[in-house]
């Protein structure tokens, strides 16, 4: 990923380096397995242990000539040691090195992404309570529709992150993964007391069963929950982008001193961040159909996953990793312009506010029907015309005969709306 969209401690995660030190770990893990059950010397091991290393240009030299990435890796650590170099890579195949690896370095990422999301949701949860009762107009279709509050809209967001971070732990623990099961999976050349202390040493789980490589429809529900992470994370960045329209100007990014938002315009303050997320959900969601294209390979395995992985695996964890925190800083610095939100729920003349009048007249003895069919003229007249809804109910005798004065403005009171806001809080773990 370019360093644009990287934060330094997941892209290290990432690294050449840090990459080659778990397959080297996995190696060197495998040798004390083998140690253990008495089939290599323990002093060859304690020297693989004191010795082995690895320089990455000498690994990419040999690849030159190999072409093949784990060979050139196990030949340039078997530079660095001596008679114990013929245990090096003993009863493995590459795959059991480097999707064991690619177990402990997702576990790694993992980590981050956990502490990510558990921020993350502070951040929502915070602008939420502060905002519980900030009544604003809840729009469907791009229309008003009736009164709600910013808070609400946050504790959707909230409920939401939630759920992302069931459905993550459980995807999580599937890539958190190891095989050391030979070239077909069956443990013809290896025994799995072998794999199972590798993973065991790693903090990874033993994969039950495999071929010559992890199933690959773990990947594909991992990277489809982070694909979700980021769709959430693009859907409540499109709330604010349309709640930052200059007519509408409800909420807004924070706008830096010296912060330029056009070349062009010097008025302009953009939703930039919130458009970022959207731009970046797309890549993720990409690299999710990518995830289960590699799940069917060919019988016990072939590489045509390879390649992708080594794009998609680094990249979209390192991407998940930026978007949770710069969101999560818009969010926390969001600006909230309550008094626009009340301008923009006056400004189709109560209108909102006409089933509350329809449901009122149907508690003074109306049918349903001719409630509907009473107010709806009504608001047609208000629309067209462009005035004030209220006046022209209480112009009406047939309202008037059944509905106090007191009555009438009750229904255009906004703080009815949020009678059940407190329990809503609630249900969703907010108190």
């Amino acid at each position: 990923m370019i360093n644009r969209y990287s934060r330094p401690e997941m892209a290290n995660i990432w690294s050449e380096e840090n990459k080659y030190r778990a397959w080297l770990e996995v190696e060197i893990l495998a040798d004390e397995a083998w140690a253990e059950l008495g089939e290599i010397p323990k002093e060859d091991v304690a020297k693989i242990r004191e010795k082995a290393d690895f320089d990455i240009d000498r690994i990419l030299e040999i690849e030159q000539q190999t072409r093949h990435d784990v060979v050139a890796f196990t030949r340039a650590v078997s530079e660095t040691l001596g008679d114990e170099r013929k245990w090096v890579h003993f009863g493995l195949t590459s795959t059991d090195v480097v999707d064991t690896a690619y177990g402990y370095l997702y576990k790694q990422a993992n980590a981050i992404i956990r502490k990510d999301l558990d921020n993350f949701l502070t951040i929502i949860a915070d602008k939420a309570k502060e905002h519980k009762f900030t009544i604003m107009m809840g729009r469907t279709h791009g229309v008003h529709a009736e009164p709600t509050t910013f808070g609400l809209k946050l504790a959707t967001w909230y409920s939401e992150m939630k759920r992302n971070i069931e459905r993550f732990e459980h995807a999580a623990a599937g890539v958190e993964a190891g095989k050391i099961s030979g070239a077909v999976g069956n443990f013809a050349n290896i025994p799995p007391f072998v794999e199972k202390y590798v993973c065991d040493k790693l903090g990874i789980r033993a994969q039950e069963i495999s071929t010559q490589v992890l199933p690959r429809d773990l990947h594909a529900e991992y990277f489809a929950v982070l694909a979700s992470i980021a769709t959430s994370i693009e859907r409540m960045a499109t709330e604010i982008r349309g709640l930052q329209k200059s007519e509408q100007r409800e909420v807004e990014e924070f706008f830096a001193k010296g912060q330029k938002g056009s070349s062009a315009m010097p008025h302009k303050r953009n939703p930039i961040g919130s458009e970022n997320m959207t731009g970046l959900a797309r890549v993720i969601r990409g690299h999710m159909i990518t995830a289960f294209e590699n799940v069917s390979l060919w019988h016990e395995r072939d590489i045509s996953h390879s390649s992708a992985e080594r794009i998609i695996a680094p990249d979209t964890t390192i991407l998940i990793d930026y978007m949770l925190n710069r969101f999560g800083n818009i969010v926390k610095n969001l600006t909230v312009f309550p008094e626009n939100m009340k301008r923009n729920m006056g400004s189709t003349f109560g209108l909102i506010f006409s089933q509350r009048a329809m449901l009122t007249l149907i508690e003074k003895g109306m049918t349903r029907e001719q409630a509907y069919d009473l107010v709806q003229p009504k608001t047609a007249q208000s629309w067209d015309n462009q005035v004030d809804f209220k006046p022209l109910l209480e112009a009406d005798p047939e309202i008037t005969s059944r509905l106090s004065q007191e009555e009438i403005d009750e229904i255009f009171d906004p703080v009815y709306y949020t009678k059940r806001v407190d329990d809503i809080f609630h249900r969703v773990g907010l108190d």
